[in-house]
């Protein structure tokens, strides 16, 4: 079989992927854009939009909703007819503010995690904007379902169960990565399709299931199709990207890192990240980096007091070049990115291992 159509409402993607939203900076409008024209869901990352704003210090509020505005318009000028739509993380400050915003430029779709985004249906009743929750749980989805359903009359779009191998910040405890007490992508997905099922019968809707974590081929994507997921979220995969919004040597930081470059740390908002090791990683690990002198209030549960780092200027440094000063977010599978490619040749190849495994199962019949 083709790979098949990804159905969110009426929205419907020609392929069952959706891009990943990376931030800060590296998946704005040309790579969600690309990502769209060839058939999947191009993802702006809300991530302190606007860093290149001038008065991004200054008036950080503002600067991330013109932003968003404008990444928005450029995206939708770049893919008319595409699917488009934005993370943004419900551990921002100006979480609502910045919804609101993409709302108003009627994005196509939110996709919101760091937290769950229990109030985010009442910015999207009557619009055509869907929203996705990110959990990494049963339990999870079921609360969120329930709760929209109660207080809203809503159901999720869709929702992404993100697991374990997924880069940057992720939704478990450091200790329960260590002893590597975590559930498989693949159980956590089965566990929710079988929590949202009764949700589905009975309301008479479909709640597509969107596999995210280290996902990066064809074979990969029919592995958690064959057990009942509607499509796959893939992030790592695209950053080396000729159209990733990303400096070069970010991109070449990914094509020259190994299996062992790879490790985590913990951010200012006391969640665990995936990251490329540098020279940033070293002096944090030494607990040898530069105090926080100035705060962007960007995440609810930062302290700039006792915070190790800012996050936001880590990530700025990385994204525009400095790949040894910056901190670099990165899959678990990133070692595997070996050459830049453009949009469509990745698709080309993830249709190619699609097929392969296809062809692989036939043989065994």
């Amino acid at each position: 079989m083709n790979l098949p159509k990804l159905k969110i409402g009426n929205l419907v993607a020609k392929l069952p992927v959706i891009q990943g939203g990376m931030g800060i900076g590296v998946s704005l409008s040309k790579l969600s854009s690309a990502v769209a024209n060839e058939g999947g869901i191009g993802i702006i990352s809300g991530a302190q939009t606007g860093f290149r704003e001038k008065n991004f210090r200054t008036d950080n509020n503002r600067a991330n909703v013109n932003g968003i505005i404008k990444e928005i318009k450029k995206a939708r000028n770049l893919s008319p007819n595409g699917i488009l739509g934005i993370n943004i993380l419900k551990a921002s400050n100006n979480y609502f503010e910045l919804v609101k915003t993409a709302v108003k430029e009627k994005i196509d779709l939110i996709i919101s995690g760091a937290g769950l985004p229990i109030k985010l249906p009442s910015f999207v009743k009557n619009t055509k904007t869907k929203i996705v929750p990110i959990i990494s749980s049963g339990r999870a989805a079921k609360l969120i379902t329930k709760v929209w359903k109660k207080r809203y009359d809503y159901l999720p779009d869709a929702i992404v169960v993100e697991g374990k191998k997924a880069g940057g910040h992720l939704g478990f405890k450091k200790k329960d990565l260590d002893n590597n007490s975590i559930k498989p992508l693949k159980e956590i997905v089965k566990d929710v399709i079988n929590v949202i099922n009764p949700f589905e019968q009975k309301h008479n809707q479909k709640i597509p299931i969107i596999a995210a974590g280290g996902i990066y081929t064809g074979e990969d994507i029919k592995d958690f199709l064959e057990i009942g997921a509607s499509g796959v979220q893939m992030a790592t995969r695209f950053v080396a990207a000729e159209e990733c919004d990303a400096d070069i040597e970010f991109k070449k930081a990914y094509i020259n890192a190994t299996k062992e470059d790879i490790c985590f740390i913990e951010s200012p908002v006391g969640m665990p990240g995936r990251v490329i090791k540098n020279h940033f990683v070293e002096k944090y690990t030494n607990n040898n980096l530069d105090s926080v002198d100035s705060c962007y209030k960007c995440l609810k549960r930062c302290n700039p007091k006792t915070a190790l780092f800012c996050i936001t200027d880590a990530l700025i440094k990385a994204v525009n070049g400095d790949t040894e000063n910056g901190l670099i977010f990165i899959g678990e599978n990133g070692y595997r990115v070996n050459k830049i490619s453009t949009v469509k040749e990745i698709f080309e190849d993830i249709k190619k291992s699609f097929d392969l495994k296809k062809e692989k199962l036939n043989s065994l019949i």
